[in-house]
Formats: C-alpha cells, structure tokens, sequence
C-alpha cells in the first residue's frame, strides 16, 4: 500500500513539468518558420507610378499560358494606357524639333502629323508583338523576372528576351513574334511616312532601335522590383541600426 501512495505521489508530482514542457510553435498565427524563403519583391503594376507593367511576371510564378483573349488585352492595354498617348506625345514633340521628317511640317499642324504617326507605330507594333503573332505561333511575350545571380547576368537574361521567349508549354524557343513582328511593323510604316523615311537604311535603323529599345525595357522589368523595394530596405536598415544603438553594451 504505502508502494502504491509513493507511486501515486511522483506521478502527481511529474505532471506539472509534462504539461510546462515547452512547444515549438510560431509567434503569430499564419506565421512561416524561420526557415522559410522569403518570396520574392512582386512586380508592381507601374513604374515610377506612371508606366504600364502589365507583361511582368514576378519571379517564381507559374501563371498559365494567355490565351488569344488574354493577350489581346495586354496589347490593348500596353496601347491605349494613359501614360502611352504622354510618351508618343513627349517623343512626337522631340522628332519634330530635332526635323526628323521635314516633310511633315512644323508648327502644330507638323506636330499633329508626327503624332498620329507615332501612334501608329506604337500600336501596330504592340499588337503585332503581343498579340497576332504570339497566337499564331503560340508563344508568351509576357517577361518572367529572374531575381537571382549577378547583375550582368541578370541584364543578359533580360535582354536576351527579344532573342528567346516560352512557348505555351513553357520551353523556350526562337522569338518570332518579336523578331518577325517589329518587322512587319516597320513595313506597315512605309504606308503612311514620307518618301525619304521608306529607304532601305532608315527602316533598318528604325528597326534596330526597336528591337533595342524593347531590350532595355526587359531589363528595366527585371530590376525594377530591386529599385523599388530599396528605399523599405533602407528604412529597416536604419531602424535596425538606431535599435542596436540603443541596446545596453552587454546585451550585444
């Protein structure tokens, strides 16, 4: 009996030291483990708040091809944002003072002339790329951020866009949309720009820059993430600092 009480006893006894035991549990509810990777810096929807990036992809996302529709409206959208009639405006303004059509005059009947022009260039060269050829070639002209490696290896990767692109099934293959459609765009161009811009030599440079100027925009896509996300970084950098700082000397 007095075995029974002793055994009795220290299992009492044990018990609150079970139930104290500590649980690894998170913080917060909905909390990810230390352990886990931090996702990556999401692509805004506009750069600088005022240029469209509806092509972005942030990186690690697996979003399902687009479809005709789906790529119909990125090109309409990339067209006839906002901030697309102030940019043929800004650069309307730039050809005419610099007379880069004598042609088409001055003032602002020649400014009117360079505009719908430029417009037109802008349009017929987004829906060209975004969305005729892309359906009929079945490839996705959306850019799929990298995020990781080195600078120069990221800026390749973005530039190397025009020349490389997924096709639906996510493999990459030869762009054509972007190659054959920036082409095609320039041909278009020969219909409506006077006789002195429909030479063999100034479609060709129009050409090349178009192809280079939509590299550069696939490498601001891929940092862009980076620029804006630098000034928080800094912010908890120094809020990390001033609270180190104020910590006692035998607590660091």
């Amino acid at each position: 009996m007095l075995l029974t009480v002793s055994r009795g006893f220290a299992q009492s006894a044990a018990a609150p030291e079970a139930q104290t035991a500590p649980v690894d549990q998170p913080s917060a509810i909905g909390q990810a483990p230390p352990s886990a990777k931090s996702p990556a810096n999401p692509e805004p929807k506009r750069i600088l708040g005022i240029m469209p990036n509806y092509r972005a992809v942030t990186a690690g996302e697996t979003p399902p091809p687009p479809g005709p529709t789906q790529a119909f409206r990125l090109a309409a959208k990339s067209s006839f944002d906002y901030s697309s009639f102030a940019f043929v405006a800004v650069t309307s303004g730039l050809a005419e003072w610099r007379a880069a059509h004598p042609q088409l005059g001055t003032e602002f009947a020649g400014y009117g002339r360079y505009y719908w022009r430029g417009f037109a260039d802008k349009t017929a060269g987004n829906f060209l790329v975004l969305f005729a050829l892309p359906a009929v070639f079945h490839q996705d002209e959306r850019y799929y951020a990298k995020e990781e490696g080195g600078f120069g290896r990221r800026a390749l990767y973005a530039a190397s866009r025009v020349l490389v692109t997924p096709n639906y099934r996510g493999h990459g293959m030869f762009n054509v949309s972007e190659i054959l459609g920036r082409a095609m765009a320039e041909g278009l161009s020969t219909s409506y720009y006077p006789s002195q811009a429909r030479t063999l030599m100034s479609l060709g440079s129009r050409y090349g820059f178009s192809l280079l100027s939509d590299a550069l925009d696939d490498v601001l896509l891929e940092f862009w993430p980076d620029i804006a996300a630098l000034p928080h970084r800094l912010r908890g950098g120094e809020r990390s600092q001033a609270h180190e700082q104020g910590r006692p000397s035998w607590r660091r």
